[in-house]
């Protein structure tokens, strides 16, 4: 496991994380106290992805098309 803090991890990054965490917690080869650790690591993995994806959907959803499909009007996105 990491000590790379979550919020500076890219979408890709923290979900091979995450992956990496599930598959070691599937083994059943951790010692108690290291799997609740990476339990806890990979549910704020999990929050972080989920807000990238969310932030993601809306930054496209702030793209407007013109009468013709083509992108126009792209707004700059606020995520406070």
């Amino acid at each position: 496991m990491t000590n790379v803090k979550i919020d500076t991890l890219s979408f890709e990054d923290a979900l091979t994380e995450l992956e990496t965490i599930v598959r070691n917690l599937e083994t059943g080869q951790t010692k108690l106290d290291e799997s609740i650790t990476a339990y806890e690591r990979g549910v704020a993995l999990k929050k972080h992805c989920e807000k990238r994806l969310s932030d993601a959907r809306l930054k496209i959803e702030k793209i407007t098309l013109d009468d013709k499909g083509a992108p126009q009007g792209l707004e700059p996105f606020d995520t406070e």
